[in-house]
């Protein structure tokens, strides 16, 4: 029942005081109002070091809220069981890439300005605006405020939520943003391309020449950000993401990682082959390999299912992909080989 609940602290009174205050939290046991108001004034005290002015430290810490839902969803988030196959049907849908196309089209000068300052290719930032809000579509639910504060209290990682806070405190400032008016993430991602706060603060662009950067109600600063972190990460327009390959079924499973890197030529000798069968272009180019390692035998049972009423059925192979040093570029901004791969196959499909 309390996952739905807010609480407006530190105004207490009567049976609502006592309802806070038993209510049961796994590791803490009741609400502690003593360490609530410690979080209040330390944050006051870290903010005014920062310089960040009064108004803007005042309204963060007007009325804040604690939000048991989120403190639920940092300590269960659930664990990932998706093959690497359903979740491409689930991120790369026919519908994303429709609304991609209708996207490229309303924005064509955007993208392209994004692409001739900061080397992003259209297709690219379509994929990361699609993977991160739907083009915008998904609407955060969380007052940013409220969840870091929250997060701050919950302790389990007080240090990282205490700098997002300080961070969107000083974007506040700067950009003259209301502060209680900026909604994100329970875990604190926030606009268009889901950018944190201290990420923000780092690459944030200001794409429509207003004076200030808002990655939430600006479409354009939004890219610009984003093209502006692509191309500090190193992005490389020249280079592909990944490339589709087949393996042999006997493949040795501790190289399909991604950590592993060889050469085109060393990944040939050892059995990698393009889609149709042949072998790889022998080269020195370094890539690294990447499969869904966990469901092999699924993916080879399955084509030996298939072959059955077959007169001569083909050898089962692995699916995998050569990964170029763009695809780990993306990992630096989620960190999830498959997020990587569905970023490569959608913007395959939007060029």
């Amino acid at each position: 029942m309390w996952g739905n609940m807010k609480f407006k602290l530190p105004v207490f009174c009567g049976l609502f005081f006592l309802s806070v205050v038993t209510a049961t939290f796994a590791e803490r046991g009741s609400f502690d109002l003593d360490r609530w108001e410690k979080v209040m004034q330390d944050i006051r005290t870290k903010a005014t070091a920062e310089n960040i002015d009064k108004s803007v430290i005042d309204e963060t810490l007007k009325s804040p809220v604690f939000i048991p839902g989120i403190v639920k969803s940092d300590r269960n988030q659930s664990e990932f069981k998706l093959t690497l196959e359903q979740y491409l049907n689930r991120t790369v849908s026919d519908t994303r890439v429709k609304n991609g196309k209708k996207q490229r089209a309303t924005y064509p000068t955007l993208l392209s300005n994004v692409e001739n300052k900061f080397g992003i290719p259209r297709n690219v930032t379509l994929a990361f605006w699609g993977m991160e809000s739907n083009y915008g579509e998904v609407k955060s639910k969380y007052q940013l405020t409220n969840a870091f504060i929250t997060l701050i209290y919950e302790g389990r990682r007080e240090e990282f939520f205490s700098k997002q806070l300080i961070a969107l405190m000083k974007i506040a400032d700067k950009n003259k943003l209301a502060i209680n008016n900026i909604y994100g993430s329970w875990a604190g991602a926030m606009g268009h391309f889901q950018f944190i706060p201290t990420t923000l603060a780092q690459y944030g662009m200001d794409g429509n020449n207003d004076g200030r950067v808002d990655i939430i109600h600006s479409v354009g600063d939004a890219m610009y950000s984003a093209g502006n972190y692509l191309n500090k990460l190193g992005w490389n327009q020249d280079e592909p993401i990944m490339h589709r390959v087949i393996l042999p079924a006997d493949f040795d499973r501790d190289l399909m990682g991604g950590d592993a890197k060889k050469t085109f030529t060393e990944w040939a000798k050892l059995g990698v082959m393009n889609m149709d069968g042949t072998p790889v272009d022998a080269n020195d180019t370094v890539v690294g390999l990447v499969a869904d390692v966990k469901n092999i035998d699924k993916m080879l049972e399955s084509q030996t299912d298939e072959n059955l009423d077959s007169d001569v059925a083909p050898t089962p192979v692995i699916k995998a992909y050569l990964t170029y040093p763009n695809f780990y570029r993306i990992k630096k901004w989620n960190n999830s080989s498959w997020y990587a791969i569905a970023i490569a196959e959608l913007s395959d499909k939007l060029k």
